[in-house]
């Protein structure tokens, strides 16, 4: 029966509609087409859900805390003159993203919080405490900038290795919960120098993709709220340093009548014909007024309370009040340098920090103008500031150095009205030089901050924040931080001839150099130089070019320009030395003999600096660590005899320790190796 079935073909229940060869009818070939099509459907709808709900789902992206805590709002006052002391301090490690340029750190004070903004994301903290309040971080996305207006806070990231994935988070200041988010926009003229863009009146500008047109977006509810386009073929600068700025008519203390009372400062370029500064409105988008700038390229801008900065690459400042109105101007080939001049508006004077032509490094020029009139009404030499800040009717000055010859970095407090001026050391090293964030201060609360960049951890760096405060009286004076002027050791009293000759350095000529900070001068030298002596070597072998000895090499460390006290050629009272330690170390030079001495060869380019003598051992220990985390290149040396010492440079030519209260370096050009054995010399003198 089954045979007759297949022969017969019948129409039974198990039949099949099979073409000769086993192939399948049309009815299976339109099942398989659609087994097909389900499948690919299947599959396309499983990556969309993907990307939707695991690539792009907030669960495993975001990192966000918030805070209930309530914070109290800081008084406009800094810390009184006189000594300071740490409160408080974090350190944020740089984050390399995908966007070159976008990778510092930046900091603002408001509303009795921190905002720390980085590539890593937001993190924001009690200002007088330093506890944190709330954070916010993606992982895969690069934070690229961020604003604040009327208590919310808004950050820009973008997604790692795709740029054109752009998004906005709004934020509440206070507790950081967070209010919207919308793709695709894009913030106008984001600053590198800052990670800021413009905001104000409860507004954050954004821009389109070819930057010709600003958009007002509520920092509320992330809608768009107005647009104004920008002159005829004219673009926002994008990628410079500076480009634009804003003040927030509720964060400054001089509301104007200008629609909302906030002004944001924006530069575009525009094609055939110089660029344009634009005044603009936040809250309307209305264009206030229009400057024409002196060049092409972007400039850098900065918004104070009523005056408009503009500074075009350096060689010219300008100042423009609220109302469009030229209040000053300054010309000359290094007028601001690379950066931004800086300035502080105070008791309605803007205090400027210039350079002067023909005047050398870390000697700058500060005047007081009175914003009405334009006219200068103070001017005086000043050290290099790196940045200044005001509160309350006071100007606070952050200089690199408290003296060159002298390790902490100084904080001046001047008074606006005459440039009377009153400093005292700050608790920490910098190095204005290194990458990473700009050096930057601000003042509330009674307390004072100050970010510098570390190039610690390496390579990639990171920035330091310090919050300070008044600190106690102690019994010297508060320039040198309440350290008696005679617990400061002899420089030159810390080799003996012994030392000298052990390393061929028995013939040489001493320089003593003596620093002074404010009206406290030291009475013993801070630095010794040994210059030594050329006489022709005994043996046959051909002696060293007598007159290379008299120039010291420059270091590659990242403080040994102006380190040890002196400019290579500054000073004539350089030495030279030769020989290294005995021990095998990596302080023994090429060619050394078994002593570890170098036959033959003198020392050169010796120096002996006192950097710095705290008031408590603890106290010169984190100054010694703070110098060792601006270095590129910094190892321990335990074999030092010394609390605690440091190598730096790319040789074993500079050595830095602490013996108790006191931090002094050893500076060898060459051979590099005698650096360790003179530095255990000076150790076991100051033990004596």
């Amino acid at each position: 029966m089954r045979q007759a079935g297949r022969q017969g073909g019948g129409a039974g229940v198990g039949g099949t509609r099979q073409r000769p060869g086993d192939r399948p009818g049309p009815a299976g070939g339109v099942r398989v087409a659609l087994g097909l099509v389900a499948g690919a459907l299947a599959v396309a709808l499983c990556a969309v859900l993907v990307e939707r709900f695991v690539l792009h789902a907030e669960w495993w992206q975001v990192r966000h805390t918030v805070t209930g805590k309530p914070v109290a709002p800081q008084s406009d006052v800094g810390p009184p003159p006189g000594p300071l002391a740490v409160s408080w301090e974090e350190t944020t490690r740089i984050h390399g993203g995908s966007a070159g340029g976008y990778d510092g750190v930046a900091y603002g004070v408001a509303r009795g919080q921190v905002v720390t903004a980085s590539g890593g994301g937001l993190a924001v903290r009690d200002a007088r405490t330093g506890a944190e309040r709330w954070s916010y971080r993606r992982t895969g996305w690069t934070l690229l900038g961020w604003t604040s207006t009327r208590s919310r806070l808004v950050a820009y990231f973008e997604r790692d290795g795709r740029r054109g994935d752009r998004l906005l988070v709004g934020f509440d200041e206070l507790s950081g919960a967070q209010l919207w988010r919308r793709d695709g926009e894009r913030p106008a003229a984001v600053s590198r120098a800052t990670l800021r863009w413009p905001a104000g009146a409860g507004v954050v500008l954004t821009t389109d993709g070819g930057r010709s047109a600003l958009y007002g977006v509520s920092a509320l509810t992330g809608k768009r709220l107005w647009r104004s386009p920008l002159p005829k073929a004219c673009r926002l600068f994008e990628g410079a340093a500076q480009p634009s700025d804003a003040l927030d008519a509720a964060a400054g203390t001089d509301a104007r009548a200008h629609g909302s009372g906030a002004l944001a400062a924006l530069a575009v370029g525009c094609p055939d014909q110089l660029g344009r500064l634009l005044a603009v409105d936040p809250g309307t988008g209305r264009v206030l007024w229009s400057r024409t700038l002196a060049l092409k390229e972007s400039p850098e801008v900065r918004v104070l309370d009523g005056v408009v900065l503009v500074s075009h690459r350096g060689s010219a400042l300008r100042a423009f009040a609220a109302d469009g109105d030229r209040i000053a101007g300054w010309d000359g080939d290094t007028v601001c340098g690379d950066r931004m001049c800086p300035a502080a508006l105070a008791d309605g004077r803007l205090l400027i920090v210039r350079h002067q032509d023909g005047k050398g490094a870390g000697t700058d020029r500060m005047e007081a103008v009175d914003v009405r009139s334009g006219r200068v009404e103070w001017s005086r030499d000043v050290p290099g500031y790196a940045a200044l800040t005001q509160a309350g009717g006071a100007v606070y000055a952050l200089r690199p150095r408290l003296s060159e010859q002298l390790l902490p970095a100084g904080v001046d407090i001047i008074d606006p009205r005459d440039g009377g001026t009153t400093t005292a050391p700050a608790p920490f090293a910098m190095d204005p030089d290194l990458t990473g964030a700009h050096p930057w201060l601000a003042a509330a609360g009674g307390l004072l901050y100050a970010a510098v960049a570390e190039a610690a951890p390496r390579p990639a760096g990171a920035v330091r924040l310090v919050a300070l405060r008044g600190g106690p009286e102690g019994t010297g004076p508060a320039e040198l931080g309440g350290v008696p002027v005679d617990d400061w050791p002899d420089a030159c009293a810390l080799l003996k001839k012994p030392d000298l000759a052990a390393v061929h350095a028995g013939g040489h000529d001493t320089g003593a150099g003596r620093t002074s900070v404010g009206t406290v001068t030291l009475p013993r030298p801070v630095t010794c130089t040994y210059e030594t002596k050329w006489e022709e070597p005994e043996s046959e072998e051909a002696p060293a070019d007598p007159k290379a000895s008299k120039t010291p090499s420059a270091k590659a460390s990242a403080t040994a320009k102006g380190g040890d006290g002196e400019k290579p050629g500054d000073d004539p009272d350089g030495e030279r030395k030769s020989g290294t330690e005995g021990s095998p170390s990596p302080d023994a030079g090429q060619g050394t003999g078994p002593d570890g001495a170098v036959p033959g060869s003198a020392v050169r380019g010796l120096t002996v600096s006192v950097r710095w003598v705290g008031e408590t051992p603890g106290a010169a220990a984190k100054m010694l660590d703070a110098l060792e985390a601006i270095q590129s290149q910094a190892r321990e040396r335990p074999d030092i005899h010394a609390d605690q010492a440091y190598e730096f440079g790319p040789t074993a030519g500079m050595i830095a320790l602490r013996v108790d209260r006191v931090v002094l370096v050893v500076d060898v050009d060459r051979p590099p190796g005698a650096a360790a054995r003179l530095a255990r010399a000076v150790a076991d003198r100051l033990r004596a």
